[in-house]
């Protein structure tokens, strides 16, 4: 049976938005009623306004019978979906919010379990010695004397943007980012986004997509802006991270191809894995490490840090930091085995910040962050896609040749990849 396609509706100040198959009306609407018991789930709601009004109105549906809808969904996909691609990301998606629902209907799963069911991939710790290797990395590369952990808040401290020069130096980056992005990957007609700052979340920065090709970005200030990092969290949310990419499958797969399943977007699913992960690319696709150190000395002056009155200090330093980003990165992995410690090996709260703090060589405020969102009750099973997302994607850009690696990224940005499709075509199961 091949896909039914319907006609187009109106709603609000949007573009008009194509009425659903059966399949993707049914796959809306148990996404709006699993996101009545658990809040954050439904990320963005681009499709139409009845199905939501409808959920909003109607008696509420258990979890139990939420578990069932979704596994009754995944079993009618065979005969109502002609499109295998298609067919393979609804199945995957919908896996996910069966063993969702069924979590809150109090079937409990082991932790990697139902991480795996949701993402459809699974983590695995990587190990101490490799954190201790880009330590010992670290500590030769930094300058000064003193411990590691001195010299990394000298060098933190050094490159800490004051939130009232932050502004500046944002719009700047979604400037070149979006000036980067245009050539490369295309900008769909009328999108647009604003940035604003805010305190008190468990993440650094979010990307909030309210369709028509408009997001808005939040970035949290909780912890301090630190240049380097922001150049990479700004590319995440904007261009050609999350912005381009929930802007993108807009327009290709909810308006061009009427799935509308792609009108909702949520959390702990299989679609998670590629979004993080190419938005954890995207800096380095638009914008080459060699390109870095002059960018990051105009950005200092142009927020006034001290570190710009000296020439040759802030040279050494520019030069310095690409390989000290790509370094923390690794570090940075530590959450992932954090969360594996907390949840699937049952240490407590106090043992995994100091573990953090010791083995991942974050503050201790900022290792505080890190496990507030590692023990937040949506995010806990989250906290895995971004680099796991990032690894999986890097293997799969690595493959192609140079001259593909642009239109490579570009698919990421408009097909309904999942992270078995990754999987399968590096095994060499279908071109990329």
């Amino acid at each position: 049976m091949t896909d039914t396609r319907g006609r187009t509706t109106a709603i609000g100040g949007r573009r008009e938005v194509p009425v659903p198959d059966p399949v993707a009306r049914d796959y809306l609407l148990l996404a709006l009623r699993l996101d009545q018991h658990l809040p954050g789930l439904v990320d963005a709601y681009l499709g139409p306004a009845d199905l939501k009004a409808q959920t909003e109105l109607e008696p509420e549906r258990t979890p139990a019978r939420l578990a069932d809808d979704a596994a009754a969904l995944r079993d009618r996909l065979p005969d109502e979906v002609g499109d295998a691609a298609r067919r393979h990301w609804l199945d995957l998606q919908l896996r996910a919010l069966e063993t969702q629902a069924s979590v809150l209907a109090g079937h409990a799963l082991p932790y990697v379990e139902q991480v795996t069911r949701c993402f459809a991939w699974t983590p695995v710790r990587h190990g101490d010695p490799v954190f201790e290797a880009a330590a010992a990395e670290l500590d030769a590369l930094l300058p000064g004397d003193g411990s590691l952990d001195v010299r990394l808040r000298a060098m933190d401290d050094a490159w800490t943007l004051p939130v009232d020069a932050a502004r500046d130096v944002v719009d700047r980056l979604v400037a070149i980012f979006r000036a980067r992005s245009e050539p490369a990957f295309g900008l769909p007609d009328g999108e647009d986004l604003r940035v604003s700052f805010v305190r008190d979340q468990p993440w650094s920065g979010y990307n909030w997509y309210d369709g028509g090709g408009r997001s808005r970005v939040d970035l949290n200030t909780d912890l301090p802006l630190r240049l380097p990092a922001l150049l990479n969290t700004v590319a995440h949310e904007t261009y050609p991270g999350h912005h381009l990419e929930h802007a993108w499958k807009e327009r290709v797969l909810v308006e061009e191809q009427r799935h509308l399943e792609a009108s909702v977007l949520l959390i702990n699913t299989p679609e998670c894995l590629i979004s993080e992960g190419l938005a954890n690319l995207g800096r380095e696709v638009v914008l080459a490490d060699d390109e870095l150190p002059a960018l990051l000395a105009e950005l200092a002056r142009i927020a006034g840090l001290p570190l710009a009155a000296d020439a040759a200090a802030l040279r050494d330093a520019a030069e310095r930091a690409p390989r000290v980003a790509a370094i923390r990165k690794v570090l940075d992995a530590t959450r992932v085995d954090a969360a594996l410690l907390r949840h699937a090996e049952g240490r407590s709260h106090e043992e995994v910040l100091d573990y953090l703090v010791s083995v991942g060589r974050f503050t201790r405020e900022t290792a505080a962050k890190r496990l507030e969102f590692i023990e937040h009750p949506l995010w806990r099973t989250y906290v895995f896609v971004y680099t796991e997302g990032e690894a999986l994607l890097r293997r799969w850009l690595d493959a192609a040749p140079p001259e593909r690696r642009i239109d490579r990224f570009g698919r990421l940005l408009r097909e309904p990849l999942t992270p078995v499709a990754i999987v399968d075509e590096l095994a060499g199961a279908s071109p990329g």
